[in-house]
């Protein structure tokens, strides 16, 4: 490894060689659930609502399946770039609208 131009003012030798003991474990507690429902929030030290993390549910969700499709077929929807996928489930429902 190339060592930095600026210094850290501290020996990563030393601190790569350290070996946690026993005893220092007790320093930090074990993170529960119970501690994770008390826990508050914060966004710049102002209080909010806890995230629901991730994006919202669609009313109709996708179902991930195996579809057997002529190289030609999905060479052409590939080709029109990003989304071909999209743009196959909007063919098949257009047929399917369609009566087809």
């Amino acid at each position: 490894m190339t060592e930095s131009k600026i210094g850290i003012g501290s020996d990563l030798a030393k601190v790569d060689a350290h070996v946690v003991a026993p005893d220092e474990y007790e320093e930090a507690p074990e993170l529960t659930d119970a501690f994770f429902e008390r826990a508050v929030y914060a966004i710049n030290g102002v209080e909010a609502p806890k995230p629901k993390g991730g994006r919202p549910r669609s009313p109709r969700p996708k179902i991930l399946t195996g579809l057997r499709l002529d190289a030609d077929v999905l060479d052409h929807f590939k080709a029109q770039g990003p989304g071909w996928q999209t743009r196959i489930n909007a063919t098949l429902r257009a047929a399917m609208e369609r009566g087809g």
